[in-house]
């Protein structure tokens, strides 16, 4: 039987691919896939970033408490800020990633440190959040909301943005926990 497409003088035969090469429209996933994580990162950023600053900016007079004055406020100040940096690195690591095709450190160390520490840092910022949380609900109880307003409202939109952090962290942590099951399966770089 004869092939549908006889060769000819000089043709030589059209190269296959082979079976695990990465093909165009994986690339381009796979740069889809990092740029959603690179825009979940970037979020986390922002929250965490402006969750600190509104915390450590709550400060209205001499009469007025002060933010530092509270374990759980310096908690919710410590974890967004730690969380502000680690996002600022995961950026970083993100954009290498999707200028350069290949991870900044070797791949399984990336994929289980993206994970682990995602997990850790959204974690953390539940938990500094919820202690906020539960005594921005104290204060409201007492007399100090009623003499410094602005001091509380100041520190519910600080817990309020962090926890706008840990829904964006939470979400990237999603996405590398995928990254981690795909890493598992193929034993190398994942495929979408």
């Amino acid at each position: 039987m004869r092939s549908p497409h006889p060769l000819r003088n000089g043709d030589t035969p059209s190269r296959i691919p082979p079976p695990h090469s990465h093909s165009t429209v994986s690339v381009h996933k796979l740069k889809r896939f990092n740029s959603l994580i690179l825009i979940f990162r970037f979020a986390s950023f922002c929250f965490s970033l402006a969750s600190s600053v509104f915390m450590a900016t709550d400060y209205r007079g001499s009469d007025s408490p002060r933010w530092y004055d509270f374990d759980a406020f310096r908690y919710v100040f410590s974890a967004n800020a730690i969380v502000a940096i680690y996002s600022l690195f995961e950026m970083a690591a993100s954009v290498w990633e999707i200028s350069r095709g290949a991870t900044l450190f070797p791949e399984i160390l990336q994929v289980w440190f993206d994970f682990g520490h995602d997990q850790v840092f959204a974690y953390l910022l539940l938990s500094a959040n919820s202690a906020g949380t539960a005594l921005a609900r104290t204060l409201k109880g007492d007399d100090t909301c009623t003499v410094s307003n602005g001091f509380c409202v100041q520190s519910y939109i600080a817990i309020a943005l962090g926890f706008g952090g840990f829904v964006f962290l939470g979400l990237s942590s999603l996405l590398s926990g995928y990254r981690v099951v795909c890493f598992i399966i193929n034993g190398s770089r994942f495929h979408l």
